[in-house]
């Protein structure tokens, strides 16, 4: 076999020719013509502007700068928002659809792109009109970059022990605190910032805030070496006395609990969609590989192999949109219903990266077919935006609460 990179890297009728073969009528029929579009048009910014790329991100660490502004220039970033806004006013299933093909191409890229909308939407969602001009239109047409500030050093899963403060000062707040594992943190322009104003209050306490990355007392840490996910960057962020002024305040005092519950509903459909993504690359690189090795006639094992993971791969395809459909039409979406459409789309992920490396035995492990990339990238959407474990329990109270109505 010749050790080059596949034709899908290198030339973009070829990726959009291979990936045009493997989308399937069953999970095709539930979309609209407009989503369909946004597939078509998407792809074939990925093929020209991001696919190429990705191996060099990857291997380089270099920031997806140029894929993020190409799907900006497109229209892409502004899927769910509305178009005095910048956005394009379309459906959570097109943000999906979008999120699939972006990831299949290259996952850091669409990491960077989805923390554009994770940081735009809790604007849209709770803040003023003039917060909602000032900040929204910069992240989505790409001249700015955001972060979401969730997490801190002992405060993961558990949102409600949140240990960065916000004072009440003459002119608005004074913020204190660290963030840790923030995507984009290192060049975060514009931060959702999530602080508690009674640490006793727990969840109660929680209040949400822009930040301007430029403030004074604001802190941005190095990038972290990580496993995957190359092209984007990770990091601390420090507030040190930061004066947030009081209209920077997204909703009401003691109310961010409810901006970040309505905040991950997005997150995990990105989370969700990305898993879809990398599974679909994982048998895409798998099928270009073995029929580089073997020609048109693959070997039985392999194609039972391939078999499975196509089946599996439609199957997470269809529950991403039913659930993103059912945000769309119905805003009492519980989180147990959420949770497992991310948990069973980013297990799929990994599970379909995993299988993909040992059909191609030692080849898998090279990284010139970009099957190790995708197993290395699939590892951290299990993590975030909720770890799976987070999901399953989830679930299991839901679980435990409808059998309680049945006893």
């Amino acid at each position: 076999m010749t050790l080059e990179p596949l034709d899908i890297d290198t030339d973009a009728k070829a990726y959009v020719a291979l990936h045009a073969l493997l989308d399937e009528p069953a999970s095709d029929a539930a979309l609209t013509e407009r989503e369909l579009a946004v597939r078509t048009q998407t792809r074939d910014v990925v093929a020209r502007e991001i696919a190429p790329r990705a191996a060099e991100l990857d291997r380089t660490h270099t920031f997806a700068h140029e894929g993020v502004q190409a799907l900006a220039a497109e229209g892409l970033c502004g899927l769910i928002f509305p178009t005095h806004l910048g956005g394009t006013g379309d459906t959570n299933v097109a943000y999906a659809v979008a999120m699939e093909e972006i990831t299949a191409g290259c996952a850091s890229t669409s990491l960077v792109f989805m923390t554009q909308m994770h940081c735009a939407y809790p604007i849209m969602l709770a803040g003023s009109d003039e917060l909602q001009h000032r900040y929204i239109p910069g992240l989505l047409d790409g001249s700015r970059y955001g972060s979401l500030g969730i997490t801190e050093p002992d405060a993961g899963s558990d949102v409600s022990s949140l240990t960065t403060t916000a004072t009440r000062t003459a002119d608005g707040w004074s913020v204190n605190g660290q963030k840790t594992f923030i995507t984009t943190g290192d060049r975060a322009d514009i931060i959702i910032c999530f602080a508690t104003i009674d640490r006793a209050a727990g969840r109660n306490g929680i209040t949400a805030f822009v930040v301007d990355g430029r403030w004074d007392g604001v802190g941005h840490g190095t990038p972290f070496e990580k496993m995957g996910m190359h092209g984007s960057s990770t990091a601390e962020l420090f507030f040190d006395s930061v004066a947030v002024p009081r209209d920077h305040l997204l909703g009401e005092e003691g109310r961010g609990w409810s901006v970040v519950m309505s905040s991950v509903v997005k997150s995990r459909i990105s989370a969700a969609a990305q898993g879809v993504g990398l599974a679909r690359a994982a048998y895409a690189r798998t099928l270009a590989a073995l029929t580089r090795m073997h020609g048109k006639r693959l070997p039985d094992e392999d194609t039972f192999e391939l078999a499975e993971l196509r089946g599996r791969i439609l199957q997470g395809r269809m529950l991403l949109h039913a659930v993103a459909r059912q945000v769309d039409t119905n805003p009492d979406v519980t989180p147990g219903q959420i949770g497992i459409m991310k948990q069973c789309c980013t297990d799929l992920g990994f599970d379909a990266a995993v299988q993909a490396t040992r059909i191609l035995g030692p080849y898998g492990d090279l990284a010139v077919l970009g099957v190790e990339r995708c197993l290395r990238d699939a590892k951290v959407t299990q993590i975030y935006d909720g770890t799976n474990e987070i999901q399953r329990l989830l679930v299991g109270r839901e679980i435990i609460r409808a059998t309680g109505e049945l006893a």
